[in-house]
């Protein structure tokens, strides 16, 4: 049995027992959370399709931990001209560990 959920804009498949790195949300370390947007079912073959979500199905989660991601660098400059701007940017998430699928 595996789902497709929607959080931060991204979309995961999932089954349970999954550890998933999603974008950053609200709720401490050990907490429970429920992700509603279920946009696809699928058990034992048989496929439910949400338009666009799936009402009454739900995929409980817990969250692990909260963390950064590797640093990126983002180098800027101008030939010729002596412009040069270095910057980098960690993106925070969630690891969330994916307990049961209801529906």
């Amino acid at each position: 049995m595996y789902a497709v959920i929607e959080t931060g804009g991204k979309q995961y498949r999932v089954q349970e027992g999954d550890t998933i790195f999603i974008e950053k949300i609200e709720g401490k370390e050990g907490e429970e959370i429920k992700f509603d947007k279920v946009l696809l079912v699928s058990e034992n073959g048989d496929i439910k399709v949400g338009k666009p979500y799936i009402d009454g199905v739900t995929v409980d989660g817990k969250i692990l931990e909260h963390g950064k991601g590797k640093k990126i660098i983002i180098f800027k400059y101008k030939a010729k001209k002596g412009y040069r701007k270095k910057q980098g940017h960690r993106q925070p998430y969630t690891k969330v560990e994916i307990q049961k699928i209801n529906g």
